[in-house]
């Protein structure tokens, strides 16, 4: 088993199988892709353990408390690993987290952007540890996210072995 996955059966945590796209929905383009030595990683939702979206929906600071989006967020990254592991095969290869850009759904009055994404950023920080885990972040609210999801995050990380 790698660290990482064993990292996260000690927190109690495990990785969503594929997403499972709602019903009509087509996806054209890859969750996670290698170029050398960096992995980019497409904007993800958080799923649930039958790889569907996972609720709360709607926006934050209205039909959404700030704590339950902060899970999102963290159920946002398990769904990144698990891209990321399809992609490369063993998530003991990355090196380093890069850059990640977190949206959040909100209502015009609400501005804790920073601390919902926390989410994704504490799980980084758990399995990965302060050097290997350390990113550039943004976090910024939008008007609406696809299928009504209160948080999508992407970004790109460095792996060994790049061509």
């Amino acid at each position: 088993m790698s660290r990482v996955i064993a990292r996260l059966a000690e927190l109690g945590l495990q990785l969503p199988p594929p997403l499972v796209a709602p019903p009509g929905v087509v996806l054209p383009f890859a969750f996670a892709q290698r170029v050398g030595s960096r992995v980019l990683i497409a904007g993800h939702g958080p799923q649930g353990p039958d790889g569907r979206l996972v609720g709360p929906f709607g926006k934050v600071g209205a039909e959404v408390e700030p704590d339950a989006a902060r899970h999102a967020a963290m159920l946002t990254g398990l769904s990144m690993l698990a891209s990321v592991q399809a992609e490369i095969g063993d998530l003991d290869r990355i090196t380093g987290w890069r850059r990640v850009f977190g949206m959040v759904a909100s209502a015009p009055d609400f501005h804790g952007q920073p601390e919902v994404i926390n989410g994704f950023s504490d799980l980084i920080h758990a399995v990965f540890g302060p050097v290997t885990g350390r990113h550039v972040r943004s976090a910024v609210g939008m008007a609406v996210l696809p299928w009504n999801i209160p948080v999508e995050i992407e970004g790109e990380l460095a792996i060994d072995g790049g061509d």
